[in-house]
């Protein structure tokens, strides 16, 4: 839990990833964005690419990441974007990439995820949306730990954490992570994923700031990608509903990204983990009972508690080692 005045930079929701970027020189930088197939991923993977880093989409789909490649390639980007296959619910892919990455990295932008509209768990037993948002992100950015410290060496290196005000619907159930014994709703599964990728931020921080890594999370807020592919009626008709109650306004796919890129690259967050961003502000702690339509903007004590952030530390490791 952070204390003293939240940080603030020149950025809002109607921002987009370019207008964070604007005059930042990205050369010798080297990035990897999860999920960089399409949405929100190739948005953040291109701006990125633009301002001069190289960037390695890591996507399930390789041929869709070679589709967005050349996409940012014929936006004028300095440096073709490498496409790198990663199954984030499947350990043995993650292993992989991870073996085969070499030499540094500055950027490490964990922004791949997937809703469901029903039960499903991995065949070691995960729930699904739990094992490939947070789980499968664990495992990545521990394996390249050894990668990101030497990034650090020329002053930081940055991971950026992609969580979601579905944060606000539910913790972590550490007694039952994968609902074997809850009834199962897509929605709260989804909201546990979520809140893990913040919890995650908080204590990646704490382990690995001494090495020069830091760690923030960030609502892109709301827009339409392919994410909401498998929305149920009720999903759908849930979100209906919050935007009818003015909770949130779509973004452009282009101000989705610009939340992400200001924790990836904005002066303001130098040096500076374990926080979360919405519009491009770090947002207020609210109470876990404060209901989202009156806090749209804030972030629940839960998802930035380090006690529970160090507990799911020490379960995913057992889990994912």
């Amino acid at each position: 839990m952070t204390t003293g005045p939240l940080i603030t930079t020149p950025f809002s929701a109607s921002s987009t990833a370019d207008d964070v970027l604007a005059g930042v020189d990205l050369t010798g930088v080297r990035a990897i964005v999860t999920g960089a197939s399409s949405g929100l991923g190739a948005e953040t993977a291109r701006a990125l690419a633009a301002a001069g880093a190289e960037v390695t989409l890591a996507v399930r789909n390789t041929a869709a990441g070679e589709v967005a490649a050349a996409a940012i390639v014929q936006a004028g980007a300095p440096h073709r974007s490498r496409v790198a296959p990663l199954a984030l619910a499947d350990p043995a892919s993650v292993r992989r990439f991870t073996g085969n990455w070499e030499g540094p990295l500055h950027l490490l932008i964990n922004n791949a995820g997937l809703v469901t509209g029903g039960r499903a768990h991995t065949l070691e037993g995960w729930e699904l949306q739990f094992a490939t948002n947070h789980l499968g992100h664990f495992a990545l950015a521990t394996g390249l730990h050894t990668s990101l410290a030497r990034g650090a060496e020329r002053g930081e290196a940055r991971i950026v954490s992609v969580s979601s005000t579905a944060h606000m619907r539910a913790g972590v159930d550490f007694d039952d992570l994968h609902f074997a014994r809850r009834d199962y709703d897509p929605q709260i599964a989804y909201a546990q994923s979520k809140t893990a990728n913040a919890l995650f931020a908080v204590e990646a921080t704490r382990r690995w700031a001494g090495d020069g890594v830091f760690t923030n999370a960030v609502n892109p807020g709301g827009v339409a990608t392919g994410l909401q592919r498998n929305f149920t009626q009720a999903q759908r008709d849930s979100l209906a509903a919050a935007e009818a109650a003015g909770i949130f306004t779509y973004k452009t796919v282009e101000q989705g990204a610009a939340t992400t890129v200001v924790a990836a690259v904005a002066p303001q967050f130098a040096r500076i983990g374990g926080r979360y961003l919405d519009d491009g502000q770090e947002a207020a702690t609210v109470p876990d009972d404060a209901q989202l339509a009156d806090h749209p903007h804030g972030v629940k004590r839960w998802a930035l508690d380090p006690a529970a952030a160090e507990r799911l530390w020490t379960v995913s490791a057992a889990l994912t080692h």
